[in-house]
């Protein structure tokens, strides 16, 4: 697979990191609107083609594949001249800013017959696809309850960085500069993780967001810190289980923790992970009576770029598509929505 980078940020270092210890993947070119920040990525990792737009990239044209690496706002824009040009891809969530946006860019990617995934990274996690297969196989029975929560420090400490002064930051706290706060850009990997964890899709959604005061005046600089912080939201499943979903940036203690409890009429599964760590606990069988909860050994399993990867060698599909990533932004959609209208709403 000869893959092109659109977007040389943070993230787009990370990929390639990933991408090049796959074996029959070549990263052949560089996209990026900034020409310092282009030159010093594809410098740093050797590559040749380097494009200041991406047409100029499609002009050449010589790629199967592009992993799109862009800010959120971005991602829309650039991924549909990908599609029509027939390239594969692999974009970073949220797949776009809204449910329109995104369902055009799946219904693109459809009629392409094209590869496309999203990079909900915590597919990834080991004991997430393997609580998830206990689930679908019964062994915690009919599910009934679900709990999770992601949880993230950085606005009361440094560990990840100073938002008082980097723009890094400081654009995820402003819908201005197109983020939808902590709900959209954390609050989609919650929402899969829940919902893949226990094999059922949400139906209906209730949430409350909160954006507290972080500056005089609410700005700093060009950026209004008007982006939500903290969320809440009561769900209910597809298959007739109550849930409950929070994320919040202002979790002291917790640098990124994503936390996951499946509960259902037989026993229940427990996933932790931290940066560096992951673990899968149960409550199984007759421990119910007692309440004895058991660490569960689980195999690594293949990342996003190692199935995205073998989706393009083989022609086959892998999920998280375009359409899953698309229904996920509907339930983040509709949970705006509830808070304005405060009421529930089915998805």
């Amino acid at each position: 697979m000869r893959l092109i980078i659109i977007g040389t940020g943070g993230m787009a270092k990370n990929q390639v990191d990933h991408f090049s210890q796959i074996d029959g993947v070549e990263i052949v070119g560089a996209v990026d609107t900034d020409v310092n920040r282009l030159a010093a990525f594809a410098d740093k990792f050797n590559i040749e083609k380097r494009f200041l737009s991406l047409d100029e990239a499609i002009a050449w044209g010589d790629f199967d594949a592009a992993t799109n690496v862009t800010p959120d706002r971005a991602h829309h824009p650039t991924t549909l001249p990908l599609l029509v040009a027939g390239k594969h891809v692999l974009c970073e969530k949220p797949l776009a800013e809204n449910y329109e946006k995104a369902l055009e860019m799946t219904e693109a990617a459809e009629r392409a017959g094209v590869i496309n995934m999203v990079n909900l990274t915590y597919r990834n996690v080991a004991p997430l696809q393997r609580a998830r297969e206990m689930v679908i196989a019964g062994e915690i029975g009919t599910v009934k309850h679900v709990e999770a929560s992601y949880l993230q420090s950085w606005l009361v400490s440094k560990a990840w960085g100073d938002w008082r002064s980097e723009s890094t930051w400081l654009w995820r706290l402003s819908t201005g500069h197109g983020s939808n706060g902590v709900l959209g850009d954390i609050g989609i990997h919650i929402l899969d993780f829940a919902a893949y964890g226990a094999a059922t899709d949400i139906d209906h959604v209730f949430a409350r967001l909160k954006t507290f005061n972080k500056a005089p005046g609410g700005q700093i600089g060009e950026y209004m810190l008007d982006a939500n912080d903290s969320f809440t939201m009561s769900v209910d499943f597809a298959n007739g289980a109550l849930g409950v979903v929070h994320a919040s940036r202002w979790a002291t203690g917790h640098l990124n923790e994503l936390k996951l409890r499946i509960y259902g009429e037989r026993g229940g599964l427990e996933i932790t992970h931290r940066p560096g760590e992951s673990e899968l606990r149960g409550c199984l069988g007759e421990d119910a009576e007692s309440a004895i909860w058991t660490t569960i050994e689980v195999p690594p399993v293949p990342t996003n770029y190692q199935r995205f990867a073998e989706a393009v060698a083989t022609g086959v599909p892998q999920d998280p598509n375009f359409r899953h990533a698309a229904n996920l932004q509907k339930v983040l959609d509709l949970a705006m929505v509830t808070e304005r209208e405060r009421r529930e709403l089915k998805v």
